[in-house]
């Protein structure tokens, strides 16, 4: 066995990692960028080497660093994690110029895999069922046209070299296939340095499973059973679940064979991943191998009581595989939801920032970590937080345990996707199984849709904030405004919930709380008119406090909420769900994210790619206004109405940060 090994990647699966090395008394080393200096993966590792500034391109990108980064520190082997240089065939032969192991496939392997067009041919070759469309060396648009009109549309571009969802979009027809394909030739070519495609058809209600296997690399493969990541957006996984549900046995055993039949058929080494897209019916497709840990890799570590870590270290090592088929067994069922730093509400872009609050519910679930409280999320790296894993005899408890824990989940300081999440655990669909790659777009209405602010968390809004300001240990009460002799003690407060402003007077009388709320009543809304909605009233009997929870009642009904501060204000949380409260002016309401002129501003930091019009030019609501990339995926800022594009603030190529001025856009009147 290796004494010490690099782990060339950060975030949580380096410290993944780590913890398995750490138990098997292997030295660790990390890397990390300006970024991530005293990172979590770093604190995980007995050492760590600085190996260049934030962006990916200068230094986890850089082989020549991860290998001098070796050489200092007498690292035998290294761990490439995934993403970054993990399934990089160059790198890999680097390493081994160097005399440094790979913890993972041969280069041999990764470069057989690492294009789709060529993994097409082999699986092909060795008789596993392959998904029909073109993987030819013509590259022309006119090719690719005619190539979709044989298979018959809707068709799927991706990228030869892709990966995690980029580089790939679906196309319902031949007119927006020319400009689907330069957007994701652009996308792909800075992802990963590759801007050749393939077309397939494109099935949609497809199921996407995959089966986990471990070569030895002298053609014994075994299988770990298969997994379930059929909910997905923009093509990549959001939850995961192992195994795949309401799968018949004929066809899980033709899956779990086509598996088996890809690893031999390239001789595989170490951890693996063999996807394919399941019609429902009694077919199966390969789609790609990934050759390398998924990051979904512990639901099959959940149901079969192994530590894949400790496989791949094995077999590297050239212990070869551990168990035979016969010897590897399946229990209960597992779940694994991804929790990011975006924002569903804005078509999940990401959201940087500080992680101001961070508690997740480690006492229920197994949580894969790689940033603690307190950390920022920065644009240059993809914005995991972390991943929510949990585990039981059945299905249902193991979901049952998913959903509590995403209810107990809390993040402030920036947008995340736990309410979400919840609200697809919590679907009926899901919960009986009935998934496909359209899971989201099927059920859209439920997944986003969110009741208005009630009593509940109206009353939640405004403890949370009277008692936020007076957290002196006095009687809250005693500070109320408005004191007068024989009545009760008042406080008003003019506050906004999720930008819904309102007028709120807190009145004491007796052992209760009479609350009045006044939707809209704001100067601006009454100059222009807009119909005031009438007062709403209630008695709520005042909360139990104990630190950042509260304990409510309203008319004899009992909930518990949770606050935490949140950018100038405060997140109150009822269960999975929450409400973000602020302070707006009165005088003003509530802004909008375009200023009156028509401005458009940054939604994230990123990268300005493409201005797709001219000053001057006439312009429709909906069309693109120009192009940035940002966390390595594409997005369009499109005009918000019909105008005149006045000016561009930056030009391609220019950074920008969150906010910026973009673009003057005059509307037509």
């Amino acid at each position: 066995m290796f004494k010490k090994i690099l782990i060339a990647n950060r975030g949580e699966i380096a410290v993944r990692v780590a913890l398995t090395a750490r138990e098997m008394g292997v030295k660790t080393v990390a890397v990390y960028s300006d970024a991530d200096a005293g990172a979590p993966h770093v604190l995980a590792c007995d050492e760590g080497v600085h190996i260049g500034p934030a962006p990916a391109a200068e230094s986890y990108l850089l082989a020549d660093r991860i290998i001098d980064a070796c050489r200092k520190t007498g690292a035998q082997a290294v761990h490439p994690g995934y993403g970054f240089l993990s399934e990089n065939a160059a790198f890999a032969d680097a390493l081994d110029s160097a005399g440094v192991a790979f913890i993972g496939p041969t280069a041999k392997t990764i470069r057989a895999m690492g294009s789709k067009s060529a993994a097409k041919d082999l699986m092909e070759a060795a008789g596993v069922p392959t998904t029909p469309g073109y993987q030819g060396e013509d590259q022309s648009v006119d090719t690719f046209k005619k190539e979709a009109a044989r298979i018959g549309y809707p068709v799927l571009l991706k990228a030869t070299a892709g990966g995690g969802g980029k580089g790939m979009r679906m196309v319902e027809r031949e007119g927006d296939l020319e400009d689907a394909l330069r957007s994701a030739q652009r996308e792909a070519k800075s992802a990963f340095g590759d801007d050749r495609f393939l077309i397939e058809k494109y099935i949609a209600r497809a199921r996407h499973v995959e089966v986990q296997i471990f070569g030895d690399g002298a053609g014994n493969v075994v299988h770990m059973f298969e997994r379930d990541c059929s909910v997905q957006r923009r093509h990549q996984k959001v939850i995961e679940e192992a195994p795949a549900p309401n799968m018949p046995a004929a066809v899980r055993k033709k899956l779990l064979q086509a598996g088996v039949d890809a690893g031999r058929a390239v001789d595989y080494r170490g951890a693996g991943t063999v996807e394919f897209l399941y019609d429902g019916g009694d077919n199966v497709f390969f789609m790609e191998m990934n050759t390398r840990l998924q990051v979904e890799h512990p639901v099959s570590e959940l149901i079969t009581g192994l530590d894949f870590v400790e496989w791949q270290l094995r077999i590297a090592a050239g212990e070869g595989l551990p168990l035979t088929q016969d010897d590897i067994f399946e229990h209960g069922h597992a779940f694994e939801a991804r929790l990011y730093a975006e924002d569903p509400a804005k078509d999940f872009a990401p959201s940087i920032g500080a992680l101001t609050t961070l508690q997740l519910p480690d006492w229920m679930a197994r949580i894969d970590a790689g940033v603690v409280e307190g950390q920022q999320i920065t644009p240059y790296y993809d914005p995991m937080i972390a991943k929510i894993i949990t585990d039981g005899e059945t299905r249902e408890e193991a979901l049952a345990k998913l959903c509590a824990a995403l209810g107990e989940t809390r993040v402030a300081g920036l947008e995340t996707n736990a309410e979400f999440l919840h609200a697809i655990a919590a679907n009926d669909a899901f919960q009986n199984g009935d998934v496909s790659t359209r899971f989201i777009e099927d059920h859209e209405a439920s997944l986003f849709g969110k009741e208005a602010a009630g009593p509940r968390v109206w009353s939640a809004a405004l403890f949370a904030l009277h008692f936020s300001s007076r957290m002196d240990g006095a009687d809250p009460w005693v500070a109320l405004t408005g004191f007068r002799l024989n009545r009760p003690a008042r406080a008003v407060y003019w506050i906004g919930v999720d930008d819904a402003p309102a007028l709120c007077v807190l009145s004491k009388s007796g052992e209760s709380v009479e609350i009045t709320i006044e939707p809209n009543a704001s100067a601006a809304a009454r100059r222009e008119g807009e119909e005031i909605e009438a007062p709403v009233r209630f008695s709520v009997t005042p909360p139990a406090l104990a630190d950042d929870e509260m304990r409510i009642a309203i008319d004899g009904e009992t909930f518990d909420a949770s606050v935490a501060p949140h950018g100038d204000g405060l997140r109150v949380w009822i269960g999975a769900e929450h409400w973000d409260v602020s302070l707006p002016n009165p005088l003003s309401g509530v802004t909008d994210h375009h200023s009156s002129e028509g401005s458009l501003t940054a939604p994230m930091p990123g990268v300005i790619t493409i201005l797709s019009a001219a000053p001057g030019e006439t312009i429709e609501a909906g069309q693109p206004l120009l192009v940035m990339e940002a966390m390595k995926m594409e997005h369009a800022v499109k005009a918000p109405f019909d105008g005149v594009l006045k000016a561009y603030k930056f030009n391609p190529g220019d950074q920008v940060k969150d906010g910026d001025l973009l673009v003057e856009f005059e509307e037509i009147a």
